[in-house]
């Protein structure tokens, strides 16, 4: 019956192929450009290779008493996941792996899937999304928006120190390049000496290797821009901009879709996006007593959706990975470049300085607890509640 289902799969990948229009255009996935004519197969693998997270069902309730299903609300959390999660596989695995089903996969990429099943002691749960969705004023079971998902990731990430990211969300539609380096250069000492030291030794440490192979000094970036692109449809002046963006080397895709319907976008032909869809219910799944996961439902072995660029919700957030300093000015060189010099009204803005009028820019820290980012939002509400009483007491 596995192989009846493995050879219906690839019947209805094959059929959906033929559904691609006749036309030498190419198709970008994340940055990699694919030939229809040519190379439809590099495609499909390129696309079931993404990391496909969806609503799940008859997981243990959010916060002990709460939802165990996020059928109908979860749908831009899961997409934030997906996004989160190809940062990831670019950081440990490349952007080149690929995924082949029944073949043996390294330990990384069950620990990254391990990141987000659906537990509350996993880092990046539908329980700990939903519960640091409290702090944006979000409650249980409420739909996010593409912003409200970019803040719980950059929080939940304080607390990953095995990917050990540095999540900087844009504000006002200003990319600023200096606290970018700030924050991915900042340190793991706190004096002001080491930091200084560490900054301005950066060249040194970059050649510096630590055991996991990565570059001591630089913090693997994971940006994310969002956007409203229109008041209540997108302004066609954007569309050359918004495609230039999945053709960069360092894409992670877009969070969007429409009005409480989110989709995780990867890429585009012509003027179509293809797109992820997190609207399937599947059961919970969890780990294998050696630590492996059964991940034969986080690949999306069905056809990619498309969807007309005309019809996304002007509401958006895009997602970029550098894993090194070199990357993330290589992608500021491709802004400059393709999208800011070629628009009269730009997407975005980048800026090397601190605007003066902001306020200072202080790279975030882990808070000094021991518990997860969803437990620390009961510690801070238990600690507003006695300060209330103790100001009510002073009175």
């Amino acid at each position: 019956s596995v192989l009846s289902r493995y050879e219906n799969q690839i019947t209805i990948l094959s059929d959906y192929l033929e559904e691609f229009p006749e036309t030498d255009e190419p198709v970008w996935i994340l940055g990699r450009q694919h030939h229809l004519n040519t190379d439809k197969s590099k495609l499909l693998l390129d696309i079931s290779a993404r990391l496909w997270f969806t609503y799940r069902r008859k997981f243990s309730p959010i916060g002990g008493t709460g939802p165990s299903s996020d059928a109908g609300w979860g749908c831009m959390l899961r997409c934030g996941q997906m996004m989160l999660a190809q940062a990831l596989i670019c950081r440990h695995l490349g952007r080149d792996w690929q995924w082949e089903k029944h073949k043996k996969q390294p330990e990384e990429y069950h620990r990254i899937l391990r990141c987000f099943l659906d537990r509350k002691d996993c880092c990046y749960s539908i329980h700990q999304m939903a519960q640091m969705g409290v702090g944006e004023g979000k409650s249980i079971g409420e739909w996010f928006g593409p912003n409200t998902v970019a803040q719980v990731l950059k929080k939940l990430a304080l607390f990953d120190e095995w990917n050990s990211l540095a999540v900087y969300v844009s504000m006002d539609n200003t990319v600023v390049i200096e606290d970018i380096k700030k924050m991915c250069w900042s340190p793991p000492q706190s004096s002001s000496a080491a930091h200084s030291s560490a900054h301005l030794h950066r060249s040194a440490l970059g050649r510096s290797k630590n055991t996991a192979g990565f570059c001591a000094g630089w913090k693997p970036l994971l940006l994310i821009i969002p956007l409203r692109l229109g008041i209540n449809h997108i302004n066609p002046v954007y569309i050359d901009a918004f495609k230039e963006c999945f053709k960069m080397p360092q894409s992670l895709g877009a969070l969007g879709g429409k009005p409480n319907n989110a989709y995780y976008f990867i890429g585009f032909l012509g003027n179509e996006l293809i797109y992820l869809d997190p609207h399937t219910t599947q059961t919970f799944v969890d780990s294998e007593e050696n630590g492996t996961v059964d991940d034969q439902s986080f690949h999306c072995q069905q056809a990619p959706h498309r969807m007309k660029i005309m019809n996304l919700d002007p509401s958006v957030a895009l997602g970029f990975f550098c894993k090194e300093e070199c990357d993330f000015d290589n992608w500021c060189s491709l802004v400059q470049k393709e999208i800011l010099k070629q628009q009269s009204l730009r997407m975005f803005e980048l800026v090397q300085k601190h605007p003066p009028h902001w306020p200072p820019f202080i790279p975030p820290t882990k808070p000094e607890v021991t518990t997860t980012g969803a437990e620390l939002i009961e510690s801070t509400d238990k600690l507003f509640e006695l300060e209330e009483e103790f100001e009510i007491l002073s009175v």
